[in-house]
This record gives C-alpha cells, sequence and structure tokens, in this order.
C-alpha cells in the first residue's frame, strides 16, 4: 500500500500544467498489479491529483475506504484473493442512503455479463484495460463533478431540512402563546392571572401519565385542558361573577360555557384544537349521568372529559375567586373521593390520588374496598385520540 496527500508542485497543485477542478479529491486505487498501481498514481498525481492512496491487498479496502473516505474508488475488476464484485457491494452497502460514491471499474474484461454484473453490483463506469490515460481523466473529472454536485444538493437538503424544524419549532410556540392567550381570555374576569387554566393543564398532563397515555397525547392534553373554560368568555358578568346563588335560568346560561367552547373550537382538524373542543364539551359530564350538556355515562364521556373533571375539580376548590374562597387542599381530596364512581371516573381518580406531586396525607384518603384494603392505581394503558 502508498499514498500521498497533500499539495506539490506549482501553486495550484499542477505538474503539466492543466487546471483540474478538484485537485484536493481523495482517490483510492485497489489492483494487485503494483505496475498498474503505479501508472495510475502517476497519471493522477501529474494531473494535479496529490490525494492518492493505493492498495493491492483487497482484504483491508473497507477498513481503508472507512479511515481514508475517498471520493471516487478506481477498482481493478479480476483478483485472484478477492474479486471487484464483493468490493463493490461492500462499499455500496457501507453508502447505502448516504452520498453519492463514484467507482470507477478498470477491467479487461469487456464481456456484456461482466460489465451487467459489476454495475448491478454498484459500478458506476467502466474503463478497459490498456486504458488511455486522457480518457481516464476525462471519465474522473465528469464523475467527480457528479459527486459535487450530489454533495451540493445533500447539503441543500440538509440546510432545507434545518429551516423546516427551525419553522416547525416557531409554529409550536405561537400555537402554545395563542392557547395561553385565549385561556388567560377565558379566566380573565375571575382569575386574572390565567393561573387557573394553567394549573388544570398540569394536573390533566400529570393524570395522563398515570394513566400510561403516549408522550404526545400527554402533551395535547397539558394544552388542550388549558382552554376547558373558553366558554366562559360568553357568560354575562352578571351571572359568572354573581355571589348570589343562582337560579335555574342562570344556571342554564352558566352550563352553556361548555357548548358555546365547543362551537368557537369547532371546524378545525388541528389536533390540539380537536380535543380542546372535546375538553370544553365534556369536562362537566359526570361518571353516573348526571352531567351537562348531554348527559353521558361512564366511559361514554371522552377519557380527556374525565381527566380534565378531576383536575378542574381539585384546582377550583383550592383556588380563590371574586365569589368565594379557597378551601384546603384536604378538603378538595375529600370531596373527588366522594365523588368516585358517581362524579368521577374511578380510574382518574385512583391516577390522580396515586400522584407523587400528592403529600402522603393525602394518599391515606384514599377511598377503601369491602376488604378494608386501599384502592390503589391501576395501569390502565390507552391511547387517547383526540376527538375519539
Amino acid at each position: 500500500m502508498s499514498s500521498r496527500e497533500g499539495v506539490a508542485g506549482g501553486a495550484n497543485g499542477q505538474t503539466d500544467g492543466t487546471a483540474v477542478r478538484n485537485p484536493n479529491a481523495r482517490f483510492l486505487i485497489v489492483d494487485d498489479e503494483q505496475t498498474n498501481l503505479r501508472l495510475l498514481d502517476k497519471i493522477l498525481t501529474r494531473s494535479g491529483y496529490w490525494n492518492v492512496l493505493c492498495t493491492d491487498d483487497p482484504a483491508g479496502v473497507e477498513d481503508l475506504f472507512d479511515s481514508f473516505e475517498p471520493d471516487l474508488v478506481l477498482l481493478d475488476l479480476h483478483m485472484p484473493e478477492r474479486d471487484g464484485f464483493s468490493i463493490l457491494q461492500a462499499l455500496r452497502e457501507k453508502t447505502r442512503g448516504e452520498t453519492f460514491l463514484p467507482i470507477l471499474v478498470l477491467t479487461g474484461d469487456i464481456s456484456e455479463s461482466a460489465q451487467t454484473r459489476a454495475l448491478a453490483a454498484g459500478a458506476t463506469d467502466f474503463v478497459l484495460k490498456p486504458f488511455r490515460p486522457l480518457e481516464l481523466l476525462l471519465r474522473i473529472e465528469n464523475m467527480l463533478e457528479t459527486r459535487q454536485l450530489h454533495e451540493d444538493v445533500r447539503q441543500h437538503s440538509e440546510l432545507l431540512e434545518l429551516r423546516i424544524l427551525e419553522r416547525t419549532r416557531e409554529l409550536e410556540t405561537a400555537q402554545l402563546e395563542i392557547v395561553q392567550r385565549l385561556a388567560l381570555a377565558a379566566e380573565y374576569r375571575d382569575d386574572m392571572t390565567g393561573a387557573h387554566a394553567a394549573r388544570v393543564g398540569d394536573l390533566a398532563a400529570m393524570i395522563g401519565m398515570g394513566l400510561g397515555l403516549d408522550n404526545r397525547t400527554v402533551t395535547l392534553l397539558r394544552l388542550a385542558a388549558c382552554l376547558h373554560d373558553l366558554g366562559k368568555i360568553g357568560i354575562p358578568d352578571s351571572i359568572l361573577l354573581s355571589n348570589d346563588r343562582l337560579d335555574e335560568t342562570e344556571w342554564e346560561v352558566m352550563r352553556s360555557h361548555t357548548t358555546a367552547g365547543a362551537t368557537i373550537l369547532s371546524g378545525t382538524g388541528n389536533p390540539l384544537l380537536v380535543m380542546a373542543r372535546e375538553i370544553c364539551a365534556s369536562h362537566h359530564e359526570r361518571w353516573d349521568g348526571l352531567g351537562y350538556p348531554l348527559g353521558l355515562v361512564g366511559e361514554d364521556i371522552p377519557l380527556s372529559g374525565r381527566i380534565v373533571s378531576v383536575a378542574d375539580t381539585f384546582d377550583t376548590i383550592t383556588s380563590i375567586r371574586t365569589y368565594k374562597s379557597a378551601r384546603t387542599a384536604e378538603a378538595a381530596l375529600e370531596e373527588i373521593i366522594r365523588g368516585r364512581g358517581s362524579q368521577f371516573d374511578p380510574a382518574v381518580v385512583d391516577a390522580f390520588l396515586a400522584l407523587e406531586a400528592l403529600p402522603a396525607s393525602f394518599k391515606s384518603k384514599r377511598p377503601k374496598d369491602e376488604r378494608g384494603r386501599r384502592y390503589a392505581h391501576r395501569d390502565r394503558r390507552r391511547t387517547l385520540e383526540p376527538g375519539g
């Protein structure tokens, strides 16, 4: 094996006065005849190519290929210990799906079957022995130019992918900001910080993780849950902020925030808004069918709505409003435990009570079964499809 790397000769790395387009191109020459290696090395270096690696050992070609990273391979087809066909297949396996690597086969075998087999194995072009140096150099120039074009396209594709990724991140950030501002608009009159919506989103996401939902669905749930009370935008202040007990007519207006929110978010195929619409419409349904607006029962209620129902109840009880003071977390836990199996999905309540974020004293309040054992969270793996 011999090699010559670097630039020598004139200012452009030339020895015969003829400029080459890519004097820094790297060549790997594989031939079992030292005479052929010396001849090819001489032709290339005299033409201005100086990064040339020659080997007469076909067994070690893959290692040389990995370390040298050639731009072009010149390969003898018929060698005694290992022929060029197996080397072609090995090199093509290494470059599969990556950049274009030209392989120029040098052979005295002009049979159609040999050429067909070599092309099938990955050869780019042929030069028949004995070859003319000028023809060899012209083919080399053409293949190097083609390789450069492939490389330019690959780099351009990578740049486009990077820009698409950046644009996607920008859109995701904008989407998050829009959701947050919509949630703030819904909460502005009775929770000017908008923190209730964010807390419900966080708590709903934790419950979703406890139920075994996948990461993408949990992310959607965190954002969509923030919009659960979007329909309150349309509720008059005289009802929304009233300190007095609402009469039946006023309650009907208040209940309409579920359908109003669903209407605002209808007509979209965006997965986030589809789930948000589902939550708006279903987070006041009850497990026993006594909820609103549709009186759905049990698992007919979308899982997203069942999750947000628990999260919303907990945070509402423990939060200050213009029309009420905050109650303790213990009181909220007791309320949720009492509603297990009537107002709330038992599995969702169990997942909520199992959250690590809850103090141990809360977990001790889990309801018991008929044998006096604490209910444990059941790991029910499910996929929550937006809109389903």
